[in-house]
């Protein structure tokens, strides 16, 4: 029990802390403008898909990389310029009259349609989640006891966690009502501003470990 629940402790503030639901929920509150009757729903199948992504790459992450010959360094890299772009292109629409986004946002599709991508993926669960989230998978003691125990733990951050999601994105309208509409725009700008340095971030990182090799001397 008392390594399960280290593993909790180890695995939920370390997806939280990348995850950022609170952050996250405005910028679900900005792609549903206009399916704010939807919200609800939307929330309970973000939160449901960002559930199957964390624990998918928490125990089989390594393996599915693997078996696509796909390396860590290559997922940061090429999830880092999602979430930039992503982040670039949310803190431009912050910008614009709230006519335009509606206008918009009417034409990206159905509500089911931006579930997976972008909401899911890379906004909520994006590549730093999915890294952070094989790290720790990787990190599982060997001996079956204790492995089955680290399992509960991690698995009930990964459960705990996207509960934590359902329900700050079904309340983003009453934070956003809370903070007004001022501390909302503010908060809307400055979480694509962070979701934009963490896609920076995350590919720096990326190509950092794939140069570093080649850039040490011999």
């Amino acid at each position: 029990m008392n390594q399960a629940i280290s593993a909790f402790l180890l695995g939920f503030p370390a997806l939280f802390s990348i995850v950022n639901p609170i952050s996250g929920a405005f910028i679900f509150r900005e792609f549903t403008a206009i399916r704010s009757q939807q919200r609800s729903r939307l929330a309970g199948q973000v939160a449901f898909y960002s559930l199957i992504v964390m624990t998918v790459a928490l125990w089989a992450g390594p393996y599915v990389l693997g078996f696509f010959g796909i390396t860590l360094n290559a997922l940061r890299i090429a999830g880092g310029i999602v979430v930039t772009l992503t982040g670039w292109h949310l803190l431009q629409a912050s910008e614009e009259p709230d006519d335009r986004k509606q206008a918009q946002a009417a034409d990206a599709g159905t509500s089911d349609d931006i579930v997976l991508f972008p909401l899911t993926i890379p906004i909520t669960t994006g590549p730093g989640a999915i890294s952070v989230a094989i790290t720790l998978g990787s990190g599982h003691p060997h001996d079956s006891e204790r492995l089955v125990t680290y399992f509960l733990g991690m698995t009930a951050a990964t459960v705990a966690l996207a509960v934590v999601i359902w329900i700050t994105y079904r309340s983003a309208d009453r934070i956003a009502r809370l903070m007004g509409p001022r501390g909302s725009r503010t908060v809307t700008r400055l979480s694509a501003f962070l979701l934009l340095c963490i896609g920076v971030q995350i590919l720096i990182t990326g190509a950092g470990d794939v140069l570093a090799p080649l850039l040490r001397p011999h």
